[in-house]
């Protein structure tokens, strides 16, 4: 009798231990849609409210280790869901895990955020271009130079299609260390500049020059006055562009190298040293004609070019007069790498010799303070943004 007391005893224990907890437990989320929690609660930090804490691995203290129901463990995950899902911290499967379509729609809001925003995730920060060096990377040295095969304006289009309207070019890898206008006097030579834009453009943009062609033309037939359209020139290009440097081309010369570079110098730069014309010698040390560039301000310093020579000559010998007059050197390259070609041709009509030359070069001191750029008159005509070089035709009057 005493075993099976004993017995009745363990069963009671057990009974109220074990069976009787869990179905309390399931009658009591039924009715009060509460869950026991075994004596502890967690406070959510987030709102404030306490919620059951389920012990995911509840065991005895005998080592044994708690098996609940099937159901009312589930009825213990869906209570905390809901608990949660209130404050949007779970997702809503049962399993912890995000349905398929959800995770997709999670998905694609994120990858349509920042395009609503205005961003682009994908594409890495742009890195500014560095300055270009000193001597261009794509420089190949000797040029072979002929003049024998007439060339045409749609073909050196075809062969330069980096040149934008106006003849600019500005290298994309990096940022030119000069912005340069070349200028070229012009009058009823269009073979000639033909040749000059065949050879010329490629050369300029391999040498890596942030550049623009001017060409201006002189209306009408009166005699030819190319210092005064180089004047004209350099006010013009300034209209367009900050320009600091300015290359100053007759339209008949080649350069045969592209190491000779058209840009500015921390002197003036006499960049046509040795032409075919002369036996590629220079014909005497004060000799500026030609091409030569100037920055900004070396021209300025001299009032710029005189006005006043009208027919051939003398102009460059005034130019050079009023660089060493103002404690100016001429600065040079090589020989071999200033070698250039001339266009072969007979003398342009209303450009002969001019008889006063001599006379004005022995008084350049006195003259170049009151007759340059600041004593500049001409009258435009019109400009024309052609393909591969700004047009610029002005009336400058006559002798």
């Amino acid at each position: 009798q005493l075993a099976g007391l004993q017995t009745f005893i363990d069963f009671l224990l057990e009974f109220w231990f074990w069976v009787l907890p869990g179905f309390l437990s399931e009658l009591c989320w039924k009715i009060w849609n509460c869950v026991p929690d075994r004596g502890r609660w967690n406070v959510r930090a987030d709102s404030g409210e306490a919620e059951p804490f389920l012990d995911p691995e509840p065991s005895r203290q005998d080592g044994h280790r708690f098996q609940p129901d099937t159901p009312n463990l589930q009825n213990q995950q869906s209570h905390s869901n809901l608990t949660r899902l209130r404050h949007g911290l779970v997702p809503a499967s049962s399993s912890g895990t995000e349905p398929k379509e959800t995770a997709t729609r999670r998905r694609q809001e994120v990858k349509r955020q920042p395009t609503e925003l205005g961003q682009n995730t994908t594409e890495e920060p742009v890195k500014p271009l560095q300055k270009c060096p000193e001597t261009s990377p794509l420089l190949v040295g000797p040029l072979r130079v002929e003049f024998n095969i007439p060339v045409s304006l749609e073909q050196i289009k075809r062969d330069n299609p980096n040149i934008l309207p106006g003849g600019r070019f500005r290298p994309k890898d990096c940022v030119a260390l000069q912005k340069v206008a070349v200028i070229i006097p012009f009058r009823k030579r269009d073979e000639h500049l033909k040749f000059w834009l065949y050879y010329l453009h490629p050369v300029l943009q391999r040498q890596q020059l942030d550049y623009g062609v001017y060409v201006i033309n002189q209306d009408g037939d009166e005699v030819f006055n190319r210092a005064k359209l180089l004047n004209v020139g350099y006010m013009e290009a300034l209209k367009e562009y900050d320009y600091d440097c300015f290359v100053f081309s007759d339209v008949d010369l080649i350069p045969m190298d592209d190491r000779n570079t058209y840009r500015c110098f921390s002197q003036p730069r006499h960049l046509s040293v040795s032409m075919d014309k002369f036996g590629f010698r220079l014909p005497y040390n004060q000799y500026f004609g030609g091409v030569s560039s100037m920055s900004k301000e070396q021209y300025l310093k001299i009032n710029g070019f005189p006005n006043n020579y009208w027919g051939w000559g003398g102009e460059d010998d005034d130019i050079y007069n009023r660089l060493a007059s103002k404690g100016m050197s001429i600065s040079r390259a090589s020989g071999e790498v200033g070698k250039c070609r001339m266009i072969r041709h007979n003398r342009d009509k209303k450009n002969e010799p001019n008889p006063q030359r001599f006379d004005r070069i022995a008084h350049t001191r006195e003259t170049m303070h009151k007759d340059g750029i600041n004593s500049l008159t001409y009258s435009l005509v019109r400009v024309e943004k052609l393909d591969l070089f700004t047009k610029i035709t002005v009336d400058v009057g006559k002798p």
